[in-house]
């Protein structure tokens, strides 16, 4: 895949109004203790502005996994504490959030990120001060690859597994004619990146590319050029209420009727708030909740529910599987040293309780890339929440990633 030319690191124009929509934020769950001195996880998400409302289900799943953590009787017997920070998906105020984390919180471990952006600053931050980052949902390939670090652990796909999962089933049911519209900052830049690539592979036309900022909320202009394009398939990869916008406005232009749609990523926080006509198109989910011959995803849904009167997301599921990951490496370590625990966790296979899916998954030494099951399928445009996509194909992580060598992965630790 190629190197992008122009990655931004630094978004100002974020709508606050994301973080109504999102579940409350409450102060950090502490469980009491006896006098024992709390491991601290420090949990810096977007919990405002266009990413708000994904940021919000990972913490319920960070916040579901710790309940559990705590009642088994926390971290090498210490109880466990999550400190949430809002970085309203911006660079410099998740790197602010950083250095209080770890200097003035005394944080054991960091996990979190939902902008790409972030993630390749929280991993370069981690690694300068040597202490364990779980990625839990910036999905950009370097994080794993040629800016790949010991102390990162990445759970989401990287862009080229989300892109190769769906290419070939959109090229065989719609064509090889395609329009991107792509969001200017790190994720964008590597996803369309991907497409493009894979798009060439099979011999199909790439006819335009249209970067747009992050928190844009008129498309217009890049929903007028696509029409005046004509392709068979308009690849859509805005996130969060970028992407819901967008699809507001190109269901408005009459888009979904003229040509297939095809994503990137199929957020199901996205779905629930787009309207019944805007409910279109093919993609991949990261995790789906409907796997009725599944117990254990039966089992999580439920409990879930319980705790949140919502249906959880491949984000609740993230945050999750991060905190279990964090305390099932320490366990295995059987220390807190972040150095310990990462080879702990290196090649590390998900008990089924939390691998949730129909394949087993593990984090591969090579590069510290969860490879997740992708849940190829279509959006459903007649389905009632939370029944909003209809999984046709599950396909392991391991058919779809790259090699760590070829990611330029090399993993170094300390002498």
């Amino acid at each position: 895949m190629s190197k992008p030319s122009k990655i931004l690191t630094r978004r100002t124009i974020l709508r606050a109004g994301a973080a109504a929509a999102a579940l409350p934020i409450a102060a950090p769950f502490i469980v009491e203790a006896r006098g024992e001195t709390p491991v601290k996880i420090g949990f810096i998400d977007p919990f405002s502005g266009t990413f708000g409302v994904l940021g919000g289900y990972e913490l319920n799943g960070a916040r579901m996994a710790l309940a559990e953590i705590n009642k088994k009787g926390g971290i090498l017997g210490r109880p466990v504490e999550i400190i949430p920070e809002d970085d309203a998906a911006d660079v410099g105020k998740a790197t602010v959030k950083f250095h209080k984390l770890v200097e003035k919180d005394k944080v054991n471990f960091i996990s979190g990120s939902v902008s790409s952006a972030v993630s390749l600053a929280l991993s370069h931050a981690a690694n300068l001060k040597g202490i364990l980052f779980v990625d839990t949902g910036g999905h950009v390939d370097s994080v794993t690859g040629q800016h790949c670090h010991w102390t990162t652990f990445k759970i989401c796909s990287d862009t080229w597994m989300l892109a190769n999962a769906i290419t070939k089933t959109l090229i065989s049911k719609f064509g090889k004619r395609w329009y991107i519209s792509t969001p200017d900052y790190a994720w964008g830049h590597f996803l369309e990146a991907g497409f493009a690539a894979l798009l060439k592979q099979n011999g199909g036309t790439l006819l335009g590319n249209a970067l747009m900022p992050l928190g844009s909320t008129d498309f217009s202009s890049v929903l007028i050029k696509v029409q005046a394009a004509k392709p068979e398939v308009f690849i859509v990869l805005q996130g969060g209420d970028d992407f819901v916008d967008l699809m507001k406005q190109a269901t408005q232009f009459g888009m979904t009727k003229k040509m297939a749609f095809g994503y990137g990523l199929v957020e199901f926080e996205n779905l629930a708030a787009l309207p019944e006509a805007a409910r279109v198109g093919w993609g991949v989910m990261e995790w789906w909740w409907d796997q009725p011959k599944n117990p254990h995803v039966t089992a999580f849904v439920a409990k879930y529910r319980k705790l949140y009167a919502k249906t959880p997301s491949a984000r609740s599921w993230f945050g999750y599987v991060a905190m279990h990951t964090i305390a099932m490496g320490a366990a295995k370590a059987k220390s807190l040293n972040s150095i310990k625990v990462a080879h702990a966790i290196e090649g590390m296979e998900l008990p089924p309780e939390l691998a949730l899916g129909p394949y087993p998954i593990s984090y591969r030494a090579g590069d510290h890339q969860m490879l997740l099951t992708e849940f190829v399928g279509e959006v459903s445009s007649t389905g009632k929440y939370p029944y909003l996509f209809d999984v046709k194909e599950t396909i392991p992580g391991a058919k779809l990633a790259k090699s760590p060598a070829a990611k330029g992965c090399k993993l170094t630790y300390p002498a």
